[in-house]
């Protein structure tokens, strides 16, 4: 079926990229939604000035419904763009907010657990219901939802598909903060704020030795983190730093 609007939107909050999804009715993400989500994420990184991405969906019950089955893949080559968009949200130099404003299930909801930090609203629900169609996720649900709520709780959502609401998500450690519906964007443009108020390299470096940490023996984590700390520590950035705390001022990052 082709797109007969654009499949998201895209706009700038000071530092920070606000990326919409708006694929009427539920947001599903669709071949044309997934390559306009690479493009928009890739024009962000590649402006200097741009420094933080909040990612929501449009309207006030979907984030994102998930894989668009009018285009049910037949063969894993269907969801390479879908896999590399989470790919690329975690390598992302750059702080990934996701805003969840309602419903985020199956590929939806992938693609929320690749951002870095999600608040929801109340009336949120997270689920990945794959296994009632006969199949099961296929976009890292199976991997990163492990490691984020634990395995217990996260086999519970994966082989029942029954979704959870937003309390037991924050209960669970699935997002950091719940929001009243209306101030949901604001809430997400502020926390964005802050973090791209921190300095880019420290932020990149940060996301790095986490995400490439988390996947290798404990003292190879250690080993990236002080590889990682070493280049932060010789970079202006970290001269910047300690200047502007001896001397009682704000500091300015310039990214090197």
């Amino acid at each position: 079926m082709p797109e007969t609007a654009d499949p998201i939107r895209v706009e700038r909050e000071g530092a920070t990229a606000l990326v919409t999804i708006t694929h009427a009715p539920v947001n599903a993400i669709s071949r044309a939604v997934a390559g306009a989500l690479l493009e928009a994420l890739t024009a962000a990184e590649a402006d200097l000035a741009c420094l933080a991405l909040v990612l929501t969906g449009d309207g006030d019950r979907y984030f994102s419904a998930g894989a668009d089955l009018t285009e049910f893949p037949r063969d894993a080559d269907d969801v390479t763009a879908s896999v590399e968009l989470t790919r690329r949200l975690e390598a992302s130099r750059l702080p990934v907010v996701a805003a969840v404003n309602g419903y985020a299930l199956g590929g939806g909801c992938e693609i929320a657990l690749a951002c870095d930090l999600r608040i929801c609203s109340e009336n949120a629900r997270f689920g990945q219901p794959e296994i009632k169609l006969g199949i099961m996720p296929g976009w890292g649900g199976t991997q990163r939802l492990p490691r984020l709520v634990g395995r217990g709780r996260a086999l519970e959502m994966l082989l029942t598909g029954e979704p959870i609401d937003a309390a037991r998500a924050l209960e669970c450690g699935l997002v950091t903060r719940v929001a009243p519906l209306a101030d949901l964007r604001q809430e997400a443009l502020a926390l964005a704020g802050l973090l791209a108020r921190r300095p880019p390299l420290a932020v990149a470096a940060i996301k790095r030795a986490v995400h490439v940490g988390l996947d290798r023996p404990l003292e190879d984590g250690l080993r990236r983190e002080r590889e990682e700390f070493v280049r932060v520590l010789s970079s202006e950035d970290a001269r910047e730093g300690l200047s502007a705390f001896l001397e009682k001022r704000p500091p300015t990052w310039r990214g090197r």
